[in-house]
């Protein structure tokens, strides 16, 4: 990643007059941080709100950090929901133990994951316009010896790295990678101590590195120029404030973030298999679906599949909501089954009539399949060279294949009014 973003450096001051015309984050924005001692060191949720301060924008900060709190110990805590609960928090921030997901992976499944999504679902529950961001923590400055894929500083960071990604992917969630500013400052600014002596708490400069890289995640916009400084060097400001908008501002879909103002992130894949199409659902916080394909039809189920009547471009639209918001998103899907010349060209003579179909073939037996519109089997049967055979629509509506033992040559669907 560090060589990648070496050679963007020269990017960065397009990359910012970029952003600044096309960003509408929100100005101002309600943070809560749950976490333990990385978040409470150096009073980061105020360094972060007197940081988006000095850069014109408002933020009401909140915390709840206890020393050494893994996810689960936030989960049995009264006083963690309760501070969830205080208001409709733009944001909640969630912050495990900095060893926990860098464990083995089955103890991760088992002892982070769970409590994580716990947490993650019941922000959504509390209030469906908040938003849920971890916080990506960094490994230790020269690992932790207790086993040997984290024993180095690479180590650990990669799999904290890789294990606050999973939780972001499982929890439809956004992600702060500390991790991975605080990678690019060892790697290009190794003068900056980011530690204090234990190795493994954010020095001033390393909360201020949190700082910035929370500021870029949060309002997706350069942190450069935001004259807080916490009583640091303007060098090593720039250096930190640099490394931030750098890293973040390069991934933003990477990192799944987005506008705090919405929350509902429409996205959905096709899979067509001409002229029957899948759909599959693949937004981010909603809780109900409406599809328009194109056609005049409708549906309200999560992945349907759909099939069209004839060939054609047909525009797919999705609306994803839930209680707080909605997303729309479009697509092109593009329908087409054999031409009645290919398959002449395949020795195959195909007419349809209101009652039935009609089929022969010149060259080769074909075999010919009826199934229903949800895909369930009907018939099937073997049509010789030369005979002429006569397929009667047994059924309202369906779909017929016409096929040898390794091609489909016609796959059409038929709706008997």
């Amino acid at each position: 990643m560090t060589k990648h973003l070496q050679m963007k450096k020269g990017l960065l001051l397009l990359l910012t007059i970029a952003l600044s015309i096309w960003s509408h984050a929100q100005d101002s924005m309600s943070v809560l941080f749950i976490g333990n001692s990385y978040t409470y060191a150096n009073d980061l949720p105020n360094m972060t709100r007197q940081l988006a301060e000095s850069a014109g924008k408002q933020l009401t900060v909140g915390s709840k950090t206890n020393g050494g709190y893994t996810f689960q110990n936030h989960t049995n805590d009264p006083l963690t929901w309760a501070a969830m609960h205080q208001q409709n928090w733009d944001v909640v921030v969630l912050q495990a133990q900095s060893q926990e997901p860098s464990f083995p992976d089955d103890q991760v499944d088992t002892g982070t994951v769970p409590f994580a999504k716990q947490l993650a679902d019941s922000v959504a529950a509390i209030n469906p316009c908040s938003n849920v961001m971890y916080y990506m923590t960094w490994g230790r400055e020269n690992g932790d010896p207790q086993w040997a894929p984290i024993s180095t500083f690479a180590g650990m960071n990669d799999r904290l790295y890789n294990a606050y990604m999973r939780m972001a992917d499982t929890t439809e969630s956004m992600v702060a990678a500390v991790g991975a500013t605080w990678k690019y400052v060892r790697d290009n600014y190794p003068a900056i101590q980011l530690y204090v002596a234990d190795g493994s708490h954010p020095s001033v400069a390393g909360s201020y590195l949190v700082a910035c890289t929370f500021y870029t995640s949060l309002f997706q916009a350069p942190v450069t120029g935001a004259t807080y400084t916490a009583g640091l060097d303007p060098q090593t400001v720039l250096q930190l404030q640099n490394a931030a908008d750098l890293v973040i501002l390069d991934s933003l879909d990477h990192f799944k973030l987005h506008p705090i103002d919405e929350p509902v992130q429409a996205h959905f894949t096709a899979t067509n298999n001409n002229p029957d199409v899948q759909f599959t659902n693949t937004s981010i916080r909603e809780d109900q679906v409406n599809w328009e394909f194109g056609d005049g039809n409708t549906s309200a189920l999560e992945n349907p599949n759909h099939i069209y009547a004839g060939n054609g471009t047909y525009i797919v639209t999705l609306v994803a909501s839930n209680g707080c918001a909605s997303d729309t998103i479009s697509q092109e899907v593009i329908v087409q089954v054999n031409a009645l010349d290919e398959l002449a060209e395949a020795g195959i003579i195909f007419r349809e009539f209101n009652d039935r179909f009609e089929v022969q073939t010149t060259t080769k037996p074909i075999y010919y399949e009826i199934y229903s519109l949800e895909g369930k089997f009907i018939i099937s049967d073997k049509i010789l060279t030369y005979d002429l055979q006569v397929i009667m629509k047994n059924q309202k509506n369906g779909i017929i294949l016409l096929k040898n033992e390794h091609e489909i040559f016609l796959r059409k669907p038929f709706i008997k009014s």
